[in-house]
């Protein structure tokens, strides 16, 4: 109930609150034409949900170098947060795409051995998932400046609170989305379900982005 509450505000405020959540929404379609149209079954979509963490992992990095411009003393927290969640983040990806591989890949995809840049184009070229990233891309660019910047969270936020930031957001969706896509798979991964799992998504995605941004919404 919280869920639709929190809904109807946001869309109730100004002008960048709704269009930065329409955009979410748009691009979470893109899916649903590869489902209808190219084929895409529960491989491809994972490894599109996978590739947003990478999105939201730069996005992050650039939160962090620029929050808090005024106070001197973040700057040194800086120099030390933005290395370490470089690597712990991306280690922490990176165990998340080979679970998604290993789990959900099919036989004739080479380069079990993880999510590396090879495998990663092959991929991508098959399934042709690049517009769907580069819509993805755009819709997190898009949150960055109408949010972040313009709206000015960047001068609220510390660099010790974006490090940690992205971690509840990725655990919750993925967690929700590997559950589905097990249910799916295993029945077969039926259109109707792979429809209803873009839909699972994009309410998960919601409801991140309206907690993210949840000094707006009250």
């Amino acid at each position: 109930m919280s869920l639709f509450k929190g809904i109807l505000t946001f869309f109730s405020g100004p002008e960048s609150r709704r269009s930065s959540v329409i955009a979410l929404i748009a691009v979470n379609l893109f899916p649903v034409y590869g489902i209808l149209f190219m084929g895409w079954e529960i491989f491809p979509i994972m490894l599109l949900f996978w590739s947003e963490n990478v999105i939201v992992g730069v996005f992050n990095v650039l939160r962090m170098l620029i929050c808090s411009p005024k106070e001197g003393i973040t700057w040194v927290a800086k120099i030390m947060f933005i290395p370490f969640f470089i690597v712990h983040y991306g280690m922490f990806t990176m165990v998340h795409g080979f679970f998604v591989i290993s789990l959900f890949s099919p036989g004739h995809i080479e380069g079990l051995n993880g999510p590396n840049p090879a495998l990663f184009l092959q991929v991508a070229r098959e399934f042709h998932l690049l517009p769907a990233i580069a819509a993805l891309s755009f819709s997190h660019a898009y949150s960055f400046v109408s949010n972040f910047i313009r709206r000015g969270e960047f001068m609220e936020v510390t660099p010790t609170a974006l490090m940690v930031k992205p971690y509840a957001r990725v655990v919750i969706l993925h967690i929700t989305l590997i559950l589905g896509a097990f249910v799916i798979y295993s029945s077969g991964a039926h259109i109707v379900g792979l429809l209803l799992f873009i839909v699972l998504k994009i309410i998960v995605d919601i409801a991140a982005h309206l907690r993210e941004h949840r000094v707006a919404v009250r």
